[in-house]
């Protein structure tokens, strides 16, 4: 998986050091050429048994990172100082995170999970309940296969996906949901659409196969995007993308 910061320079993925490694969390930062530094281990997860299907997303200032994972009877959240390792977690039974995004002033989390609906978990709440301190913005019955969540750059609304239509959703209320695109997918596409939004807020990014689209939220727009390296496979998972 791949997380990136605001400032579209830092990000964080995840991969293995061997073959007989367990996975672990990385940041890489990106210099003004565009070249990577060294991938640095984040701190304090070398025993978590970290899994496949880890959601990631990295607070606005990058030195905080949120992540979401199956536990067994449920889920967890958990978010960790990128410095420190100094971690805190929260849990729920019987569901799925499918989706995470920190609000722009950096003490909310917004996400979606599985069942539910999408929900704003306050982080200067006491406890460790998910739920409990997680306010239900919308709930999933209204939105079909929900997958990602993204804050408006401004932190009044949320921009999500269900299905293949993006829409804005307000957080406080004073305006209906709309949706901003439908975007066109092969026949072969999932379901449910997993994307990045910009650090401007206007564009999303999203991957199926060896093939980025960027939507233009402000007209609806989708422009492919080929993605282009020295070596990749014509078939397969599609690859992580993020901005």
């Amino acid at each position: 998986m791949l997380t990136a910061a605001p400032d579209n320079r830092t990000f964080v993925l995840s991969g293995w050091t061997g073959p007989d490694s367990t996975l672990r969390f990385f940041r890489v930062h990106l210099a003004e050429d565009g070249s990577p530094s060294d991938p640095i281990p984040v701190p304090g997860l070398e025993s978590d048994a970290l899994g496949a299907g880890y959601i990631l997303a990295l607070s606005p200032d990058a030195t905080r990172l949120a992540y979401a994972a199956s536990i067994p009877g449920g889920a967890k959240i958990s978010v960790v100082d990128l410095a420190t390792g100094q971690r805190r977690d929260w849990s729920m039974r019987a569901s799925v995170v499918t989706g995470l995004a920190w609000a722009p002033d950096g003490q909310r989390i917004a996400l979606v999970v599985g069942g539910w609906g999408i929900g704003v978990l306050d982080l200067g709440l006491k406890g460790s309940d998910l739920l409990a301190a997680t306010r239900l913005v919308k709930p999933s019955n209204d939105l079909p296969f929900l997958e990602s969540v993204a804050y408006t750059p401004d932190g009044r609304a949320l921009i999500c996906s269900a299905g293949h239509a993006i829409m804005r959703i307000p957080i406080e209320g004073g305006e209906e949901p709309r949706v901003l695109a439908r975007v066109t997918s092969p026949a072969d596409a999932s379901l449910t659409l997993r994307f990045s939004l910009d650090g401007t807020g206007r564009y999303l990014l999203y991957v199926h196969r060896w093939r980025g689209f960027r939507v233009d939220l402000a007209n609806g727009s989708t422009t492919p995007m080929p993605i282009k390296t020295d070596e990749h496979p014509g078939e397969g998972d599609s690859p992580n993308a993020a901005w």
